[in-house]
C-alpha cells in the first residue's frame, strides 16, 4: 500500500529525471515518456515475479509434505513514481535511476500472509536458504513491535534477474505477517494515510485503541498457534 502523497520541496538543483517528473501532466505521462525509468520499473516487476515463483514453489512443496499451506496469500506492488520521488527528496537524495537503485530497498514489495506465527519464521528460513537469494537486512517487528503496535517480519533481499543484456541484481522488500497482523495494519494505514481523516476523528484516542487491538491480535495469534500444536498435523487447517 502506498502512503498518501505529500508536498515535498523541489531540490535546488533538480536532475533531468526530476524535471521530467515535475513537468509531466500525470504519473502515467511520466512513465510513458521516460524509457529509462520505465525499463527500471520493469526490472523490479521481474524481480517480484522471480521471488513470487519461489514462494509459490515452497508453498506447494510444504503442502505436499505437511498437508497444509504455510502461505494464505501473496500480494505485491511497485512503488509509484510519486512515492519514489518523495522518499528520495525526504532523504535529500537525487531523483535519478542510479539513485533509486542505490538508495531504495523497497521499490519492489512483496507481502506474504501466513496462517500462523510459526509459518512466518518457516518461510523466512526457507527464503534465506535459497542459494541465489542474498538477505541484506532483517527487521523483526514481531519480537520487537513498533511503538504503535505494528508487527511484521521484514526482509530486504537481493536476487539475480536475467535479461537479454545480462544479469542484474535486484533488491526487494518481503514483508511476512499473519492474517491478523495484516488486518490490523490495513486499519492502521487507513488512519494515518487517508487524506483529511485527522479533521474527522480523534487520532490520539484511535491510536490507543489500535495499540490495544494490536495486543489482542497478538494474543489471538499465539493462542491459535497453541491450538494448532494441540491438534497436531491436521489437514486443511
Amino acid at each position: 500500500m502506498e502512503k498518501a502523497t505529500e508536498t515535498i520541496p523541489v531540490s535546488s538543483h533538480p536532475t533531468t529525471l526530476e524535471k521530467q517528473w515535475l513537468n509531466a501532466v500525470s504519473p502515467e505521462d511520466f512513465i510513458r515518456n521516460n524509457k529509462n525509468f520505465n525499463s527500471l520499473m520493469m526490472k523490479y516487476r521481474c524481480a517480484i515475479r522471480e521471488i513470487q515463483t519461489k514462494l509459490e514453489v515452497l508453498n506447494d512443496e510444504f503442502s505436499v509434505a505437511n498437508q497444509r499451506n504455510p502461505i494464505s496469500s501473496i500480494k505485491s506492488r511497485i512503488k509509484t513514481p510519486a512515492s519514489i520521488y518523495e522518499k528520495l527528496r525526504r532523504k535529500n537524495l537525487p531523483f535519478t535511476e542510479e539513485s533509486i537503485v542505490k538508495n531504495l530497498d523497497d521499490v519492489a514489495g512483496i507481502r506474504v500472509i501466513c496462517p500462523f506465527i510459526g509459518d512466518i519464521y518457516t518461510m523466512a528460513n526457507l527464503i534465506s536458504s535459497q542459494d541465489d537469494i542474498t538477505v541484506l537486512k532483517i527487521k523483526d517487528y514481531i519480537q520487537k513491535p513498533k511503538d504503535n503496535g505494528y508487527r511484521s517480519y521484514h526482509m530486504i533481499v537481493e536476487i539475480p534477474v536475467f535479461f537479454s543484456e545480462g544479469k542484474a541484481a535486484m533488491r526487494a522488500e518481503i514483508q511476512i505477517r499473519t492474517i491478523g497482523m495484516d488486518f490490523w495494519a490495513s486499519l492502521d494505514h487507513q488512519l494515518h494515510y487517508k487524506k483529511d481523516i485527522s479533521s474527522l476523528v480523534d487520532i490520539a484516542s484511535i491510536e490507543d485503541e489500535l495499540r490495544r487491538c494490536a495486543e489482542t491480535v497478538n494474543l489471538t495469534d499465539r493462542h491459535m498457534e497453541e491450538i494448532k500444536d494441540l491438534i497436531g498435523d491436521v489437514k486443511d487447517i
